[in-house]
């Protein structure tokens, strides 16, 4: 009895919202430009924080001192490859 039920509701509401195609919001080019100076300043960050590291593990080994820059150029490499595949994630995601 309920699953019939269940089943009816689910048809009956899948009927109603059939499959609509996607349409661009009013001011999609202002919000893309943004996106797109978002993903400039993101590569520069990552750039920029391993270039940091990099030298900071240059004077961490000429120095003698303990080595914490590695983690450093890790982390700054897995930050870029998930702010580069953010919207690869999304799309995989929301299709």
């Amino acid at each position: 009895m309920t699953v019939t039920l269940l089943s009816a509701f689910h048809d009956t509401v899948l009927a109603q919202v059939g499959n609509p195609t996607p349409e661009a919001p009013p001011a999609a080019e202002k919000l893309m430009k943004l996106v797109r100076y978002f993903t400039w300043f993101v590569i520069l960050s990552g750039v920029m924080g391993i270039t940091y590291a990099g030298g900071r593990f240059a004077w961490e080994k000429w120095s003698g001192g303990g080595l914490a820059s590695p983690k450093m150029v890790a982390g700054a490499m897995i930050g870029g490859v998930i702010a580069t595949s953010a919207g690869t994630i999304m799309n995989a995601v929301i299709t």
